[in-house]
C-alpha cells in the first residue's frame, strides 16, 4: 500500500531528517493491545510542535502579543503495520511544500526495527489571531521552511 502523497517511497523517506521519540502508553491502546487509531494524530501534533521549535518558528506563535498562529487545516494518517503497547517510535516530520500562508507537512513513524508503521500528511495554515484569515509567511519564515525542504 502506498499513500497518494508519496510518489517515490525511497526518495520520500530519505528526505526526513528531524524526528521525535514516543513510547506507546497502555492508555493509548485498545482492548486488543493495538495503538488506538486516534493517537497517531496526537503523535503528529507532538512531533510537529517539536519540529517547529527546532526550526525556530514556535517563538513568535507562542508570544502572547503575537498576531499570528498556526492552525491545522487538514490531517490524514495511513496505517502500515500494527503498533503495540510499550513500543518505541520515532515520529519523523518534514515540510513538503510551501504555499503563501500554508505548509504541507509530512510524517513518517518508524519502530525499533526501522520499519515504517504509519505515515501521514497535513496542511498547516498561518492565520491572523484577530480576523481568523490566512496570513502570508514572512520572507524569513519562507526561508526557514525552504531550508528544511532542501
Amino acid at each position: 500500500m502506498r499513500a497518494k502523497y508519496i510518489e517515490d517511497m525511497e526518495l520520500w523517506e530519505s528526505d526526513f531528517h528531524f524526528y521525535s521519540e514516543v513510547s506507546v502508553r497502555f492508555s493509548e491502546t485498545d482492548m486488543y493491545g493495538h495503538l488506538n487509531n486516534t493517537v497517531t494524530f496526537a503523535y503528529f501534533e507532538y512531533a510537529r510542535i517539536e519540529y517547529f521549535k527546532h526550526i525556530q518558528l514556535m517563538n513568535d506563535w507562542l508570544n502572547p502579543k503575537g498576531e499570528k498562529i498556526p492552525v491545522v487545516a487538514d490531517l490524514q494518517c495511513d496505517y502500515v503495520k500494527q503498533v503495540f503497547f510499550d513500543e518505541k517510535l520515532r515520529i519523523y516530520v518534514k515540510a513538503n511544500s510551501i504555499g503563501s500562508s500554508s505548509v504541507d507537512i509530512h510524517y513518517m513513524a518508524k519502530n525499533d526495527k526501522d520499519e515504517i508503521v504509519f505515515t501521514g500528511r497535513g496542511s498547516i495554515v498561518q492565520i491572523e489571531k484577530k480576523t481568523g484569515r490566512a496570513a502570508k509567511w514572512s520572507e524569513e519564515e519562507r526561508e526557514v521552511f525552504q531550508k528544511s525542504i532542501n
